[in-house]
């Protein structure tokens, strides 16, 4: 099974297993981690979903859309690296992927 290494909030670094199809927003929150939000359920409406790739992670993922660039752009968090988790389509692909959860607006 592929996986993803998570950081949470308060640093601490989790191994997931996440099955190919759904978000990388689902693979968290279905592992119970309550600091990522995801206010909307997925929707693309409230970047309370907002995560950090490792930047050399970053050319394997799917090019952001305009509604997931303009709501990140009125993050106080935003760095390069963010992106909105449920934007993300889980693949074989992003086996090994490092992300951590942004901090609450």
């Amino acid at each position: 099974m592929a996986q993803i290494y998570l950081t949470d909030t308060n640093g601490r670094e989790t191994t997931l297993d996440f099955n190919e199809g759904g978000t990388l927003m689902q693979t968290i929150t279905d592992a119970g981690f309550d600091d990522l939000l995801a206010i909307c359920g997925g929707m693309c409406s409230c970047a309370t979903c907002h995560v950090y790739i490792v930047e050399d992670q970053l050319a394997d993922l799917p090019d952001m859309n305009t509604d997931e660039a303009e709501l990140l752009s009125m993050s106080e968090h935003r760095e390069d690296s963010s992106r909105l988790a449920c934007q993300l389509r889980m693949s074989a692909a992003l086996d090994g992927l490092r992300v951590t959860i942004a901090p609450s607006e």
